[in-house]
């Protein structure tokens, strides 16, 4: 489950508790909603920050429950996963993700989904564990990478060895933007000071998204929110012209 938070201008995504943030179709709906409060309630010059309690930002797919679960509850959940993973990139503001812990699988994709990551440097690691695991990839989580990760032969490593990274080597290799020196709560401040930084732009947030869109156009393809490619040219300039 997930708290959120508001202090100034920054918004804070919590996943809470001392377990693994598993993604299940309770996590995941509970994340949207949090999501949707960010939507509702934001106006220009806001921010998020996500970051999680405990040893994990989230240990990805839960496992136990798929098993136990139906067909109609599993297509329930991979709808629902794809629909948070769209809230998260089409949000109108700068994302941040903070990871202070273990952050594995689909875990790692939903942080990498922020347009920045900045992660603890002296614990926890990077691990997609898919092919480890047998789960294959979805579509739009590979292309969440492949957006993200620009070198090839990391992208290789990461996912078809796949190799444990931690922060520091994470942040040498291009996968994370930033490895923090200091504990859980320090990770979490530089977040929120980037955040605060970014909210403080006062950045219009529908252009701050469509900007977005456009710079990662195969990103919202993949999960179906196409590229509004015929948009009124009157709604590029905006009205402090």
């Amino acid at each position: 489950m997930c708290t959120l938070e508001k202090r100034g201008r920054v918004y804070i995504l919590t996943l809470t508790g001392s377990n693994e943030h598993r993604f299940n179709l309770t996590t995941v709906l509970s994340i949207r909603s949090a999501l949707a409060q960010v939507r509702s309630d934001s106006g220009a010059g806001a921010s998020l920050v996500t970051a999680a309690e405990g040893k994990f930002f989230s240990n990805g797919l839960d496992v136990a429950w798929i098993s136990a679960s139906t067909p109609d509850l599993i297509h329930q959940y991979e709808s629902a996963l794809r629909a948070m993973i769209a809230d998260l990139v089409s949000l109108p503001m700068p994302t941040i993700a903070s990871i202070t812990g273990h952050a594995a699988g689909g875990g790692f994709i939903f942080a990498r989904a922020h347009d920045y990551v900045v992660m603890r440097g002296d614990r926890g690691f990077i691990y997609m564990n898919e092919l480890d695991i047998g789960e294959r990839f979805r579509k739009y989580g590979m292309s969440v990478l492949r957006s993200r990760i620009s070198d090839a032969r990391v992208l290789r490593d990461l996912v078809l060895r796949p190799e444990k990274m931690k922060a520091g080597e994470a942040e040498r290799k291009g996968v994370i933007d930033r490895a923090v020196e200091g504990a859980a709560e320090e990770t979490v401040a530089v977040a929120v000071r980037m955040a605060d930084e970014m909210a403080a732009k006062g950045w219009d947030g529908g252009v701050y998204a469509s900007i977005r869109k456009r710079a990662f156009p195969k990103i919202f393809r993949d999960l179906g929110l196409g590229e509004d490619i015929d948009e009124d040219i009157s709604r590029v300039f905006t009205s402090k012209l």
